[in-house]
């Protein structure tokens, strides 16, 4: 039905793959613009067209000098504005929708996720769902945007991977969900950047923590720590991680 008009569900579908793909895959050939493609009933071109329509009202993108698609753009700006600043509300409420059209439940569809929450009740079962749907799709987000390897080793294993938060989810509640605030790191390295062992610098060098430069004459330091030293991180081709959050973590998280 060509003329069909698009639905409130639609749109926030497409922001929803809006949030998870870079830039450059915003395209008709990518696999998730097919996949929504066919669950919607739509073209990979009307999917691909939406989702350009959502780069023009995205300041992230205006600010580096690329423009999306403005022609249609007006039609996108509404769901934009609702829900820019609430994330959380867009990816939780788009989640349930696509995992319905899926021909499943979002406690299915996440059920590995939702390990643990089985005796929760009521409100605080809901917060907690919520909770951790969320933070699956931000992995996802995070793995996409480094194509699915750390930024340190250029380890490519899933199993193996965790998208990092810079701010904690705990404390920081309004960067939860920003790409800005994540980075792919392999397990090791992710527990060391979370209990201050290692941090970023300005230039997105690492940086040791006396913790571990204290240990430089064991067998492991060089293998797994003296040999990042200095190293910079392999940058995402969207969303560099944030100065500002880095200089925080290494000011209230870094153990110098």
């Amino acid at each position: 039905m060509p003329n069909r008009l698009w639905t409130r569900e639609e749109y926030i579908l497409v922001l929803n793959l809006y949030y998870k793909l870079p830039f450059g895959r915003l395209t008709h050939t990518t696999k998730e613009v097919r996949e929504l493609a066919t669950l919607l009933g739509r073209t990979e071109n009307a999917i691909a067209f939406r989702l350009v329509n959502f780069a023009a009202c995205d300041p992230y993108i205006l600010a580096t000098g690329r423009h999306g698609m403005a022609n249609g753009a007006r039609s996108c700006q509404p769901y934009w504005d609702e829900f820019n600043e609430n994330r959380e509300a867009l990816l939780f409420e788009s989640e349930q929708i696509l995992a319905k059209l899926q021909g499943t439940t979002i406690e299915k569809k996440y059920h590995e996720s939702l390990k643990g929450l089985e005796e929760l009740q009521g409100e605080t079962r809901i917060r907690a769902v919520k909770t951790r749907v969320n933070q699956n799709v931000f992995r996802r987000i995070i793995m996409m945007n480094y194509g699915g390897k750390c930024a340190l080793t250029g380890i490519d294993i899933p199993e193996l991977l965790v998208a990092s938060h810079i701010k904690p989810w705990a404390k920081c509640k309004e960067e939860r969900l920003n790409p800005d605030n994540g980075i792919c790191l392999s397990s090791l390295y992710d527990d060391s950047f979370d209990k201050g062992l290692i941090g970023f610098d300005n230039n997105y060098r690492v940086v040791l923590s006396k913790r571990l430069t204290d240990n430089f004459d064991k067998s492991y330091y060089d293998k797994y720590f003296g040999s990042l030293n200095h190293q910079q991180l392999i940058l995402p081709e969207e969303h560099k991680p944030n100065l500002q959050f880095l200089e925080w973590h290494m000011d209230e998280v870094f153990q110098r």
